[in-house]
């Protein structure tokens, strides 16, 4: 929570921020609330209404594959772009919610669903917004409750490091997912523990940096919340063009990551070794040869890979589970050093593109980031 400050004070900081504060994301100090759309959305975007755009904030794109016919739920979701990517790519028989807690944000997503609705060729809206804290889904502002295990698919961007209380967002997160669902998210993540006299700063606050979560504390909270073994989708490191902003913040790391974790039984916090393969057919739509699940996970089609119980257990019991061959799982053979490598690499001794699991192993990745002047450019 922002030092010394109580939710409620930090929840109208925020609202007051991005409902009158800031017009649009031309008037951000920092480029930690801003990221530029993947080729992939492009087409979407361009039936998406602009007023919805250009009052957008987001530090990254957390929409995942597979999600057609599935419900979404979008928290924090804004004036709505990634609730509308992720409305026209669930189709006429998905569903996606989304939460806000600032009115004049809704009001932007709220008044543009029948024109989404007929620019994305649906019969009816497959969406709905609702006014309320992300901190407590069983009762919104507006009469509205997500229940337990309702939801498939949950997203999130850029909007958990401005919750005063983001245990209980994780928390609730659990709680709504079905099991086998993933929570699907970007965030600011800094290298270490905000200091107390920037945690009170109510603009760094609002421009996503000094309520940023520590990477490992993250890690923590949702290990604590029944969602452990994250996975670093993507990760780069924010530079910032403010000299002002340059200069309070000081040494401390800031990254825009994108990470995955999935709700499923029995998941361990290690890479463990149950001798079993893993084989990509080449079946998710856009990734005929090749599958990047993750960072240190890109599985080839046709090519099995050695993969721990974890990866396993994801592959089998989620919406994945048709695009993948899964071998059962025999005797523990203690810590996997390598997970997702085919076989056929490691038995030439090479490395091909293998990795251990659970956002291990990112602070190389960090650094290479930081040698390659980070996503925004600016000072470093």
């Amino acid at each position: 929570m922002g030092a010394n400050k109580t939710e409620e004070q930090v929840h109208g900081e925020v609202s007051e921020y991005y409902g009158h504060t800031l017009s649009s994301n031309r008037d951000l100090k920092s480029c930690a609330c801003s990221c530029a759309p993947p080729a992939v959305h492009r087409p979407i975007l361009a039936k998406i209404h602009d007023e919805i755009l250009s009052k957008f904030y987001g530090c990254g794109n957390p929409i995942p594959e597979l999600i057609e016919g599935q419900t979404v739920l979008d928290l924090g979701c804004g004036t709505g772009r990634d609730a509308y990517i992720c409305s026209s790519l669930v189709g006429q028989n998905g569903r996606v919610i989304g939460i806000d807690m600032t009115p004049e944000q809704l009001a932007v997503a709220s008044r543009h669903i029948d024109h989404q609705t007929q620019q994305f060729g649906f019969t009816r809206p497959n969406i709905e917004f609702h006014k309320g804290h992300i901190e407590n889904l069983k009762q919104l502002d507006d009469g509205a409750s997500i229940p337990d295990n309702s939801v498939d698919i949950v997203i999130s961007n850029c909007v958990i490091n401005l919750c005063p209380d983001k245990s209980a967002v994780f928390k609730e997160i659990h709680r709504v997912l079905r099991d086998g669902g993933e929570f699907y998210f970007s965030d600011v993540i800094s290298d270490r523990r905000i200091p107390d006299d920037l945690r009170a700063n109510k603009e760094l606050w609002g421009e996503c940096l000094s309520g940023a979560l520590y990477l490992h504390d993250c890690r923590r909270m949702l290990e604590d919340a029944r969602l452990p073994e994250f996975r670093v989708v993507s990760i780069k490191r924010l530079q910032f063009q403010s000299a002002e902003v340059f200069r309070l913040l000081g040494p401390i790391k800031f990254f825009s990551v994108t990470m995955r974790c999935f709700k499923l039984p029995g998941m361990e916090d290690q890479c463990e070794d149950y001798g079993q393969l893993a084989t990509y057919k080449g079946t998710i739509p856009g990734f005929p040869a090749g599958f990047p699940f993750d960072q240190t996970h890109e599985f080839p089609k046709d090519r099995p890979c050695l993969v721990c119980g974890n990866t396993a257990s994801i592959l089998t019991q989620s919406r994945f589970a048709p695009h993948f061959v899964v071998t059962p799982r025999g005797p523990h053979e203690g810590v996997l050093p390598v997970c997702g490598m085919p076989v056929d690499e490691m038995a030439r001794g090479g490395c091909c593109g293998g990795g251990c699991c659970g956002g291990h192993g990112h602070e190389q990745q960090e650094e290479e980031e930081h040698q390659q002047g980070g996503c925004c450019g600016g000072q470093g």
